[in-house]
């Protein structure tokens, strides 16, 4: 199989989240760095559209979000596994509350102006304007918890977490499972990225003790690779490499009356909805595919989790 080739950046919570999946499963790696806001060409030139990070490369395959990059990676090492038969339902719901719910109060509280003073301590005034402007762009129509609401809701969330580590090393076990990892990326944020707000989890030390087993698996064995490289593996791959192409979950299921072939937009529901646009060639029960072409890439088949995903026919102009 083609090299697994992560587009991300060192302080990007959703990119520690599968650092530290490939980590658990051993897998090796090539690490893109990407801008942490726009302007990203080489980025666009893979995905078409789609602007969040991280997103994993396979040959000319663009995974986007995290969801299912993990699915993704699971197909890829099966073993030892983030999905355990006893607790896969749950484990799947949890890491979903994970990626929403408690991200946005963690982030909340954590980019609070003491927060935001100590993440762009060493980077010019304009730095911060313009991350400030960049991401508010993204969460256009969202609504943001006000500091007070995300402390008080982050404490009761990391209660939670707390509570559900008694007597377990892990979230749901003895050991960690998808809902880990997307639980564990927000907090790593407050500690790593904003020490100065790392005081909240003093409170609950099974969670801190939690993070630091979480942080011992490493992050696999990482090569430093250039976006350039990253394009020209995509151009050069010779048709798809997609892990899902031998699964069973290849059959067309039509909840929108857009038959394959169509012209499409794929765009986030909340956060990040600049459009992908493409020819749909695959719509399963968990994902959707789009074939693009691009005068750097060649062509490029991007996939896009169902959940959290509107799927639009473009209209003739």
């Amino acid at each position: 199989m083609p090299d697994l080739i992560l587009h991300h950046y060192p302080t990007s919570p959703f990119s520690e989240k599968i650092r530290l999946v490939l980590g658990y499963k051993k897998l090796a790696w090539k690490s893109v760095i990407i801008p942490a806001i726009m302007p990203k060409p080489d980025v666009l030139a893979l995905t078409g559209g789609y602007r969040k990070t991280p997103f994993l490369q396979i040959g000319n395959d663009i995974y986007c979000d995290s969801a299912l990059i993990c699915d993704v990676l699971e197909h890829v090492q099966p073993t030892p596994t983030l999905y355990p038969d006893a607790h896969k339902g749950v484990a799947r719901v949890l890491a979903q509350w994970a990626d929403t719910t408690l991200f946005w109060a963690a982030m909340a509280y954590n980019l609070q102006p003491k927060g935001a003073a100590v993440m762009f301590a060493n980077a010019p005034p304009e730095a911060a304007k313009a991350f400030g402007a960049d991401r508010a762009a993204m969460s256009a129509g969202m609504n943001r918890l006000r500091p007070g609401d995300a402390t008080a809701a982050y404490k009761s969330y990391l209660r939670r977490l707390a509570n559900m580590l008694e007597g377990q090393d892990f979230l749901l076990g003895s050991a960690p499972c998808v809902a880990d990892f997307a639980a564990y990326h927000p907090l790593w944020f407050t500690v790593k990225c904003v020490p100065v707000m790392a005081d909240i989890l003093n409170a609950t030390p099974a969670v801190q003790a939690w993070m630091g087993r979480l942080a011992a698996l490493g992050h696999g064995q990482m090569e430093k690779f250039s976006a350039t490289e990253s394009i020209a593996a995509a151009a050069h791959s010779t048709g798809a490499t997609a892990p899902f192409g031998h699964d069973a979950d290849v059959t067309f299921q039509d909840e929108h009356g857009i038959p394959l072939g169509s012209q499409v937009t794929i765009s986030a529901e909340v956060f990040g909805q600049e459009p992908t646009t493409g020819e749909l060639v695959a719509a399963t029960r968990t994902r959707f595919t789009l074939k693009r072409v691009d005068e750097r890439a060649g062509t490029v088949q991007v996939h896009f989790p169902r959940i959290g995903y509107v799927l639009k026919a473009v209209q003739p102009a």
